[in-house]
């Protein structure tokens, strides 16, 4: 039963990044190493057995070598209009969900404390990653992911700062300094996470960090330039690839699942579309999944994407969408049951969703149909992909694809087709040559360069 934690001075400090580079770095000393995070607030999921969690998690447990499960995201929250989708252990919670926020955190703590308690008892490490800031001292009261869980998991805590922003050792000592002295000892060492720039400018601050504090930096992890996606998968960092018309991911504000495209950067020119003029000169226009289909078709209209999407399309452009993409590229969104929003669609496929209470979460494995041109090359292909949606879709004999195409319009249900390099390669011609597994090896390089590696396996118990 033994865990390590990384909390964060504010959001985006790192801690995914870090967690994910300790779990494959504590897997390579030979420890059987899980991840976990009580509560996670993402759009971005991925399909486990028992149903969705955080793409976080998904990939710390792929960097570990183990099976991703639902215990190690035990709550999940998907942000809608004014609240949020409560995912408790996979699946959603609607009871839970029309809860006031502070009211849910009682409610879900023993479902997190459960959750990590199993871990703890079958794993030789659990990787545990915080929320936010653990000195967010107005929700201390409705801590159920930082301080609360080390405590319970009995963790020593790494506080990772984003020294990039500026500020970093003033970050750490206030976080230190606002915490109760029982949680303070917990902390057992400091990050300047994201460094770039002169290395011997930072004395004498690491040094007198310590001599007010007691706590060490253990490590200045540089830059790191990655593959993984970021928490909201919307940040780009490949350079442009000159040769191949863009490619223009419209992002309507409740896109969801966006970090499936971040290998496509490694073959095409990205962009993301939010204005009309965006989509100019683009190869391929891409609609990606949504949370809210209603909304984001009002806001494609209200943008004027929306008749700009149809041009491309009408022009001879490829124009593709997935999930709830291919729902708006259809005639009519229909919502008896009040889910999500009617409406007419794009009309460029002649489909009709009609929205239902329920939520459908699988993966699934088939074979592409044979497509006409531009869609040849997709013809045959075996692919594997996961389903997170409500609704059911039909076409005009009644029948509900999972795939359609109408000349240069296509769409389809299934997530993560476009971390398939087959399927990367039939619609560009080319495949991705930096690899899932070799982006972790190289954070986890980036550990044992960078950090006290001793400190480290003392943590685990592993010296």
């Amino acid at each position: 039963m033994t865990a390590v934690m990384v909390q964060g001075c504010t959001s985006w400090a790192g801690k995914s990044l870090l967690t994910t580079a300790l779990c494959r770095w504590y897997a390579r000393q030979g420890l059987k190493v899980a991840p976990f995070k009580a509560q996670n607030m993402s759009n971005n999921a991925r399909v486990v057995d028992g149903g969705e969690i955080g793409v976080a998690q998904w990939l710390q447990a792929r960097a570990a070598g183990v099976e991703p499960d639902v215990r190690m995201n035990p709550v999940l929250l998907k942000p809608e209009a004014g609240t949020s989708q409560v995912v408790r252990l996979g699946r959603v919670g609607a009871e839970l969900s029309r809860r006031p926020w502070r009211d849910r955190s009682e409610a879900l703590w023993p479902t997190v404390e459960a959750a990590l308690t199993e871990l703890l008892a079958e794993y030789d490490l659990v990787v545990i990653e915080g929320a936010g800031s653990p000195a967010e001292i107005n929700l201390a009261a409705n801590d159920i992911v930082n301080m609360r869980v080390a405590e319970r998991a009995d963790a020593p805590v790494l506080l990772a700062v984003d020294i990039d922003r500026g500020g970093a050792f003033a970050h750490l000592y206030g976080t230190w300094a606002l915490l109760p002295p029982s949680q303070r000892e917990r902390i057992r060492g400091f990050v300047l996470n994201r460094f770039r720039g002169d290395a011997s400018l930072l004395p004498p601050g690491p040094e007198q960090l310590e001599r007010l504090t007691g706590v060490p930096t253990v490590g200045v992890v540089p830059m790191i330039r990655h593959d993984l996606p970021d928490e909201d998968g919307a940040a780009l960092r490949a350079p442009a690839r000159g040769g191949l018309p863009p490619v223009a991911i419209v992002r309507y504000p409740a896109a969801s699942n966006l970090d499936e495209f971040a290998l496509l950067e490694q073959v095409a020119d990205v962009r993301w579309a939010t204005a009309p003029w965006h989509l100019d000169g683009a190869g391929l226009v891409l609609l990606p999944g949504s949370k809210h289909v209603a909304s984001d078709l009002a806001w494609l209209h209200a943008s004027g994407l929306a008749p700009a999407v149809v041009a491309a399309a009408r022009a001879g452009v490829r124009v593709l969408g997935v999930c709830g993409g291919l729902q708006l590229l259809g005639r009519r969104l229909e919502d008896p049951f009040g889910v999500d929003g009617s409406g007419d669609g794009l009309g460029l496929l002649p489909l009709t969703t009609t929205f239902a209470p329920d939520k459908l979460v699988r993966r699934r494995a088939l074979t592409l149909p044979a497509f006409g041109s531009p869609w040849v090359p997709l013809s045959g292909l075996p692919v594997d992909g996961y389903e997170i949606r409500q609704g059911r879709t039909v076409d005009e004999d009644g029948a509900e694809p999972l795939v359609v195409a109408a000349g240069n319009v296509a769409g389809w249900y299934l997530h993560g087709l476009f971390e398939d390099p087959a399927v990367l390669e039939a619609l560009f011609g080319a495949r991705p040559t930096r690899t899932l597994d070799a982006t972790f090896e190289l954070l986890a390089d980036a550990v044992e360069a960078h950090l006290d590696t001793e400190l480290l396996r003392s943590l685990a118990g592993a010296s």
